[in-house]
């Protein structure tokens, strides 16, 4: 780092969808721009190679997103890219021991905590059924209607904005009471716990399903930095070894929307060891 003690000891963040309209860029770069780290891990569909193939999106907001990661990797913080299944076209470069801007770009990676705990880091695509070649037509008729809904609880928040009532996500409220939602979740977070338990981790940390959540499972201490498009969350980890979620709302999000001073990173939940 160029001045100062760094913010956090490690930061996690994942689906950050640059490339779609969902992405909350300007939420991530202010997040960025307040939290600094010695240890930076992008984990999983950073790029949204799937929209950017059926609709070419690319504002400003998305390219400063790029600049502060490559500036902070600059300066001296240690840059690791995990690929997910969004930004898979990396895969295929991995053999070459891929790097750009003092970036690593890795499938999976081992986290060394503070806690002396080994995490498995990992996007977390390699535990979810539905991304088996002969379903993965499903994952992208999900990911269709996903977009959809976006859409519509854009254009429904647009008008509670204007009664100045708070953001409301439909997506949330549909994962929180559809039971399918629920044990879809239930059943992602045990299989990693379970695949982390057969490999000797004490943990992972994870993304892809766009739910941040800390829990143990069985021994396993299970941690997902949920996503940039709606929860705009990351995970962190302390210099005294504390795990932590954080969120970091953008303005259209937050409570009232008649505030505008600025936001502040807010603790979700933390573990201490």
């Amino acid at each position: 780092m160029t001045t100062g003690k760094p913010t956090y000891k490690s930061i996690f963040i994942s689906d950050v969808h640059l490339g779609s309209e969902g992405c909350q860029a300007d939420a991530l770069c202010e997040f960025l721009k307040s939290n600094t780290c010695e240890k930076l891990y992008l984990v999983g569909d950073i790029i949204d190679g799937w929209r950017l193939r059926k609709k070419w999106f690319w504002p400003q907001a998305h390219t400063n997103v790029i600049r502060r990661i490559l500036t902070a990797a600059k300066r001296d913080t240690d840059v690791t890219y995990i690929v997910g299944n969004h930004d898979e076209f990396l895969r295929a470069f991995l053999g070459f021991g891929m790097s750009f801007g003092h970036i690593d770009v890795k499938n999976r990676i081992t986290h060394e905590g503070i806690d002396g705990k080994r995490y498995l880091v990992v996007h977390g695509d390699m535990f979810d059924g539905m991304m088996r070649t002969d379903r993965k037509w499903i994952m992208y008729l999900g990911d269709n209607a996903y977009n959809f809904m976006l859409m519509v609880n854009t254009k429904l928040n647009q008008v509670r904005r204007k009664l100045g009532l708070p953001y409301w996500s439909l997506s949330n409220e549909l994962k929180k009471r559809t039971k399918k939602a629920l044990n879809f979740i239930h059943s992602f977070e045990e299989h990693v716990a379970d695949y982390c338990r057969r490999k000797g981790y004490d943990g992972a940390i994870c993304g892809h399903i766009h739910v941040a959540e800390m829990r143990e499972i069985n021994g396993i201490t299970y941690m997902n930095d949920g996503d940039w498009v709606e929860s705009c969350t990351a995970l962190v980890e302390h210099f005294d070894g504390r795990w932590e979620l954080v969120e970091h709302k953008p303005e259209f999000m937050r409570a009232d929307y008649k505030k505008t001073e600025k936001v502040v990173s807010k603790p979700l939940a933390e573990v201490s060891n």
